[in-house]
Parts: structure tokens; C-alpha cells; sequence
């Protein structure tokens, strides 16, 4: 009997196996749609080895076919065709659902029509992978289907149940139709390679789909890290494995370590790779750390200028060029020896750049924030001798930095005014140029351009007055 039962499987095996309707037919309603089996109660020996589970089906093991959706609108959005990326572009679409495929028509009456590509689009579910999305949308209710051949699909219902209702069903048919074709495997986007299932996909484990992946696997092996795969495995969840996390973990507290341990700014200072700057210094600070009460750079920017700029056209009006200027300041802050006598800054615009964009990064200006007020208070006296009073008891209030560089610069400009026929820069023009540059007030309430008036007419007037203001003229 044993030798009977073996030869009957073998024989079963390689012939399909054909299932009778019982006679006469009866249908059960429970079971509508599936097929049923005949079970015969014959007592021969030979039809109870027919009889047997290896030989037949048992409705458990038949694929489960899914309650087909009769059609529904449904948000849809096609975002890759074959493993290539598309635009995503949302769209109303009827939808239905048959066992194994899911139709898409752009109008509720091409679902009836016969006419040759009525269908809009037509999703196989055999292979197929479904899950629910927050990712590749910002919209609710989403979940993402991505076909055996790499093409991807979004569908969206404002309603949590109705996407939940084709979520399930969907997923179902899924199930069915690749547990009816053997585990279906997945092919890689423009490849005859399969790809083997994980885990947790549909049929994962079937031998139709552990031998596709075997025998690719040893004709591809030698350039499959080099092929463009399908992102079947597009979720947060398997994106994010224990490994990654790991590594997260591990550069952070390098990063960490390396905070905690980088040097002191006092270090880097001391060792010469970080070097305190010149322009955008603070003028106490600056002068402090050179031991002067003028900077070095407005020194040398200004007998730079008295040794060959007085006579220039529009001098400190005329703009040098801005990369050269960049160039020196570069060269400044890094505290490397400039010689203004080089044929690099010949151009003494250049020069008189550099030294007006030293003023304007100033942090605090050369007339200080708290002096900003009562100097315009002073422009305002109607008294000529009364205002120069005024003015030259301000600036004796000043720190010392500020006295000495305001009366080195005043000084200097006024010898300009001496070649005025030459250089074409008026009182007027020098105080255009020099008002916003050498005072600004700490807020500005929105009075730019009263502001500006009296910011020129205060260089203005000192500048006239520099003599009394200055005592330039007494030892």
C-alpha cells in the first residue's frame, strides 16, 4: 500500500489536479466564488487513497479570493513608472478592484465603456507591495503600493475608514494572487533579475521564489551592488535599521568627544593659528593690544595718501576696486606685513577703501553711541563761537583711542581740502563720504535721513574748525 500511495502522489504530481463538481451541483452560500471540492464516501481502497490530503486541496490552502470593490473615487498619484521617478501629481480617480489588478478611470463611465483604452491605468497586485505612508505625502490616510516591476502608486481618502476599507481589501488581493502564482518574486527595474522577498512580503519562503533568487543571485553576483534596485523597501521602519542607529549614536558622541576636547580659544591664540583681527575690532581693544592710541592701519593708511593721494580726482569719494580692497583687509587681519609702496596697491583708491571700510566695521563708531545725541544737540547751537565750544568739550570727553584717531583723521583730511583744486573733493563731499562712516546712532528709529543730515553736518563743521577744535595750530 505504501508503494501505491507514493506512486499515486508522483502521479498527482506531474499532472494537474482536476476537481469535479459534485452531481448534481450544489452551491453553498457560505463559499460563493471558491471552489469546491467533491468529497467522495466510497469504501474501495483506491478511492480513499484519492481521498487523501496529500492528493487534495483543502479550501484553507486555496488561495482566498478577495470581495472584488465595485468602484469608488479615490485620490491617486503615480510617483514611479518602472523604478523611474515621477513628478507627483494627485488626481481623482474611480477605482476598482478586481482579484488580482486595480483599475483607475478618470470618469465613473469609462468603468462600463468597450472602447480601446478606456483604461487609464491598470495596477497589477500579483507580487505587489502595500503598506501605509506619512513620508512620500503630507496628506492623511495614505498608503503606498509599489508593483512587481518597480512602478509606484499613492492612494489617499479624506475618510480614515473608506482608505482603511481598500487598504485591507487591497492588501488581500495581494496576498491571493501571489500566494495562487508560487510566492511571485520581485523583478529589479529594467532587468530580467529577481530580486529574493523579505520576510515580510507576500510569499516570502515559497520555493518558486527561493529558486528564482538562487539562480540569479549566482548569474548576477558580479555587478549586483552596481544595478538600480526598486525601493520595495521605501518604509521609515526599514530604513532606519539597529545598525543605522548605531552609527547615528557613534558620530554623535564622536562629535561629542571632540567638542569636549578641541582647544581653547587662549591655545590657538598662543600657538598662532587663530589670530585676533584688525577690522572689526573694537578701537579700546585694538589700540590696547598694539600699545598706541591709533591704530597702525589708520597710520599707514594715511601717509600712504599724504605721500601720493592729496591730489588725486575724488579722493576718498572715488571706490577702489572691492576684490583688492577684500585682498588687504585679508592681508591686515592676518597680521602679515603690508607695504602700502607695493605695485599691487599703486591704485590709491585702494587705499582710501580699505581705511573707510575699517571705520564702518568699527563695532562701536569713532563718535560713540552715547555721544551720537548730544553732538547733534551742539550742531544745532545758532552761535558760531558757542557751537565750536560745545563740540571741542564733547570730543575732550572722548577716550583717548577716539581723541587721538578722530584729530589724526581730521587733521589729515583738512590738508585734502588744501588741494581741493586739484582733487576736485569739496567740505561738502568730504562730509558726505565721512558722516555715516564715522558716527551712526545705536538704534535707528526709522530717521535715516534725518539722521544723515546732521551726520554730515557735524564732520562738516569739525572739519572747518579742526584748527580750534584740535589746537592744531598752537604747540
Amino acid at each position: 500500500m505504501a508503494g501505491t500511495r507514493i506512486t499515486n502522489l508522483q502521479t498527482a504530481a506531474k499532472q494537474p489536479l482536476l476537481i469535479q463538481p459534485p452531481q448534481p451541483p450544489q452551491r453553498s452560500t457560505a463559499t460563493q466564488g471558491a471552489v469546491q471540492l467533491r468529497i467522495k464516501s466510497s469504501q474501495s481502497s483506491g478511492d480513499r487513497l484519492s481521498q487523501s490530503k496529500s492528493m487534495v486541496l483543502q479550501e484553507s490552502d486555496l488561495p482566498q479570493k478577495p470581495v472584488d470593490l465595485k468602484g469608488e473615487h479615490m485620490n491617486v498619484a503615480k510617483i514611479s513608472e518602472s523604478g523611474k521617478k515621477q513628478r507627483k501629481n494627485w488626481t481623482l480617480m474611480w477605482t476598482v478592484l478586481t482579484s488580482d489588478q486595480l483599475l483607475f478611470y478618470k470618469e465613473r463611465q469609462q468603468e462600463t465603456s468597450q472602447k480601446p483604452g478606456s483604461k487609464t491605468d491598470v495596477v497589477p497586485l500579483c507580487g505587489a507591495v502595500i503598506e501605509w505612508t506619512t513620508e512620500k505625502s503630507s496628506k492623511k490616510n495614505v498608503f503606498h503600493i509599489t508593483t512587481n516591476t518597480g512602478s509606484e502608486y499613492l492612494l489617499q481618502a479624506d475618510s480614515y475608514s473608506t482608505a482603511s476599507k481598500w487598504h485591507d481589501a487591497i492588501r488581500k488581493a495581494v496576498d491571493s494572487s501571489t500566494k495562487a502564482d508560487g510566492g511571485f518574486p520581485l523583478r529589479r527595474s529594467n532587468s530580467t533579475e529577481y530580486l529574493p522577498r523579505h520576510s515580510s512580503l507576500p510569499g516570502y519562503g515559497s520555493a518558486s521564489a527561493s529558486a528564482s533568487a538562487s539562480a540569479s543571485t549566482n548569474t548576477k553576483q558580479h555587478n549586483i551592488v552596481h544595478r538600480r534596485s526598486i525601493n520595495v523597501f521605501g518604509s521609515s521602519k526599514l530604513k532606519h535599521s539597529a545598525s543605522d542607529s548605531a552609527d547615528k549614536n557613534g558620530v554623535k558622541n564622536r562629535l561629542k568627544k571632540f567638542i569636549i576636547r578641541r582647544p581653547s580659544m587662549k591655545t590657538l591664540q598662543e600657538k598662532g593659528l587663530i589670530k585676533d583681527r584688525v577690522f572689526g575690532c573694537h578701537l579700546l581693544t585694538l589700540c590696547e593690544r598694539e600699545g598706541t592710541t591709533v591704530p597702525k592701519f589708520v597710520q599707514i593708511c594715511l601717509d600712504a595718501v599724504d605721500k601720493r593721494g592729496l591730489d588725486a580726482d575724488g579722493i576718498y569719494r572715488v571706490s577702489g576696486n572691492l576684490a583688492t580692497i577684500q585682498k588687504l583687509r585679508f592681508i591686515v587681519d592676518q597680521e602679515e606685513d603690508l607695504d602700502l609702496d607695493h605695485s599691487q596697491w599703486e591704485d590709491v583708491h585702494v587705499v582710501t577703501g580699505a581705511l573707510k571700510m575699517f571705520f564702518r566695521e568699527l563695532p562701536e563708531p569713532l563718535f560713540p553711541f552715547r555721544f551720537f545725541q548730544p553732538f547733534v544737540e551742539a550742531i544745532k547751537m545758532k552761535e558760531s563761537k558757542q557751537k565750536v565750544q560745545a563740540v571741542k568739550k564733547l570730543i575732550q570727553e572722548l577716550p583717548r583711542p577716539n581723541q587721538d584717531t578722530m584729530k589724526l583723521l581730521f587733521s589729515h583730511l583738512h590738508r585734502v581740502l588744501a588741494f581741493s583744486k586739484k582733487n576736485l573733493m569739496s567740505t561738502q563731499g568730504i562730509g558726505i563720504v565721512f558722516g555715516p562712516t564715522l558716527m551712526w546712532p545705536e538704534l535707528d528709529a526709522g530717521n535715516m535721513a534725518f539722521n544723515m543730515v546732521y551726520q554730515n553736518q557735524i564732520v562738516e563743521f569739525i572739519l572747518c574748525e579742526c584748527e580750534e577744535i584740535f589746537n592744531l595750530g598752537k604747540k
